[in-house]
């Protein structure tokens, strides 16, 4: 080895080499030619249903989304094409993006599969709740929610005790939770989160919101964008929610930084308790 190389190997930073050695899935040759088809000036909603039919298994994946009682309404989509005329290109859009970052990060174990249903149901609530506040697009909500987490199973392929270390901290009543896995992983899981975000070509503002979930001071942070402000807030939200929902008689996340968010969003304590009756009522009615 050259005296050059060895210096460089000295100086390289582990933390860099650390999150290089992370498999962050490719973007999906799917994804690529539908972003391609939602940039042009005037995207066709043809060409967009000729690309997801292309994968059967997507379609029908996207059907029974497109169905449920957060997306569809009284009508009901029989086909993909139908499906892009009533919910619009951009939540199709938002669909197939999260039904393939399921297919690419995978979930072929118990543990994954009850992520992916967390997420799932966190990006439904975030949807709900865009709508509802009128704050933000609802497919950037949906994006933002099922990708927020998406640094744990990434992780949790890296480091044999990541899950362990996960747990620990969502059971910690003060600090955030990206606090532990940066003291035993050297990285957190939304750090990772927003470097998928970033590869799959995710917007600015679902990237640096993913970054900044679990940092509640981002709240009152005048200086970062209300987009990425709001998307943190609805979060929590959801996050308490989904706790209601599975019958906790709390939600941490909530403690820490649920005052925050209906400060910013400019909640008072009885619509808060309204909104999270609603959202309880809509998982209960999915069944």
């Amino acid at each position: 080895m050259s005296n050059l190389a060895v210096c460089a190997s000295l100086t390289a930073d582990p933390v860099d080499a650390l999150i290089k050695s992370i498999r962050i899935p490719p973007r999906p040759s799917l994804l690529c030619d539908l972003q391609r088809e939602l940039g042009a000036d005037e995207p066709d909603p043809l060409a967009i249903g000729r690309i997801i039919g292309r994968d059967v298994g997507m379609s029908g994946a996207l059907l029974k989304l497109a169905n449920s009682s957060f997306y569809g309404g009284k009508r009901q989509a029989k086909s993909v094409d139908q499906a892009i005329i009533l919910l619009g290109i951009n939540q199709v859009a938002a669909l197939m993006t999260g039904l393939l970052a399921r297919q690419a990060i995978g979930a072929d174990n118990a543990a994954l599969a009850s992520f992916w249903d967390l997420s799932t149901r966190r990006a439904q609530a975030m949807v709900m709740l865009a709508r509802r506040l009128r704050i933000g697009a609802p497919d950037v909500a949906h994006t933002f929610g099922l990708f927020c987490d998406t640094g744990v199973p990434l992780l949790m392929a890296r480091f044999p005790d990541y899950a362990a270390t996960f747990a620990e901290a969502a059971r910690d009543p003060l600090r955030a939770l990206t606090a532990l896995e940066d003291e035993r992983h050297s990285t957190n899981h939304a750090a990772i989160g927003c470097l998928l975000a970033r590869n799959w070509g995710l917007s600015t503002e679902v990237s640096w919101a993913i970054l900044h979930h679990q940092d509640y001071a981002v709240l009152e942070d005048t200086a970062t964008d209300d987009g990425v402000r709001s998307l943190v807030a609805l979060s929590l939200l959801a996050e308490s929610a989904i706790q209601q929902y599975q019958g906790m008689p709390g939600s941490l996340e909530w403690d820490k930084g649920g005052a925050r968010a209906c400060r910013y969003l400019g909640l008072s304590s009885g619509e808060t308790a309204d909104l999270l009756d609603e959202l309880h009522d809509c998982f209960h009615g999915e069944h």
